[in-house]
Formats: structure tokens, sequence, C-alpha cells
């Protein structure tokens, strides 16, 4: 399934949206669609490109966007989709979260607690801490930094090439 790279006005990305959404938002005329995927989709009497990426017409201003939200997706996309135990890659499907420091030692449901695991792991670990279990974390948990990649990436594995330019526009002035 396709997924739309929703800028603001600016140019910024705001976040990943359906290709339906970005659709409805084109008819409504509230974006411009800027780049397509290669694949159409079909209407009764006509056809269309999905769209890849659009932007807003107007500016929308955004609360909170440099803080990333505690999610199950988010969590799987700051590990990487690999388990913090065997350090094996897994689609998000074959993956749980763990609490480094179980509920029922008052452990809290925090950045700094959760951890991406695969089943196998997560069994092993159990209601114990991974040195009680006899395991070693890949990385120690934390809140991941906001950027861009980070909220744009939400829930795909691979980010299309067409984004390339709109996210990470600001890593090469970084690097120099």
């Amino acid at each position: 399934m396709e997924h739309t790279l929703l800028l603001n006005a600016t140019f910024e990305p705001l976040k990943v949206v359906s290709w339906q959404r970005a659709m409805t938002l084109w008819c409504q005329g509230r974006v411009e669609i800027l780049e397509t995927h290669d694949r159409e989709a079909r209407a009764v009497t006509f056809s269309f490109k999905v769209p890849s990426i659009v932007r807003l017409l107007r500016f929308v201003k955004v609360r909170n966007l440099h803080q990333v939200k505690f999610s199950r997706a988010n969590i799987y996309v700051r590990d990487d989709y690999t388990c913090q135990y065997c350090a094996e890659q897994f689609e998000p499907e074959d993956l749980t979260f763990d609490h480094v420091v179980p509920v029922a030692q008052g452990g809290r449901r925090s950045w700094d607690n959760i951890v991406t695991a695969c089943r196998p792991c997560n069994r092993r670990k159990d209601a114990r801490t991974p040195t009680e279990a006899g395991m070693t974390l890949r990385r120690p948990p934390r809140r991941p930094a906001a950027s861009a990649r980070f909220r744009a990436t939400v829930g795909i594995r691979k980010t299309p090439e067409s984004w390339r330019s709109y996210l990470y526009w600001n890593l090469a002035l970084d690097e120099e």
C-alpha cells in the first residue's frame, strides 16, 4: 500500500497519510500534488497516479512538533524493528514491546523502560529484569530525538525514494 508524505506550506514534512486521504485533501483544494507513485488508481470513468508527496496550500502551525509521541509503532521505529535482546530484525507483526523493569517490580510505561522484543525473547525474559533473566540489552532505551525522518517513517519500513529530498534536506547541511 502506498503512503503519501504531507508537507506544510513551507515544505516541511508534517506526517504520512494514506493516498486516499491525500486525494480527499486535493479534491477539497487544500493541497497540491508534488510527486506521484508509479501505481495508478482507477475510478469508474477515469484513472490517476497515486500521490506520493502533497503540500498544504496554507501554513498549519503544529504543536509539539519536536516531541515524538509515545506509541508501539514509534518504539519499533526507534529500535529499527530490531529485538533489543537477540539483535534480529523482524516485521512489525512479529514484534512485541517489553518492559525492561517489569511492571510488577515498579517499572513504568515510558520511553526509558520499554524496548522492542521478538516473541521468543519476550517469553524467555518473562516478568524479570534482563539481569535476572541472564539477557543483555542491545542498547539502553531512551526518548528519541524528534526529526522529520522519525515522524514521517512511522509504520513504513522503507522510505520512498521520492521523499528523500524533503526528509533529509537538513542532514547534508549538518555533515559539511
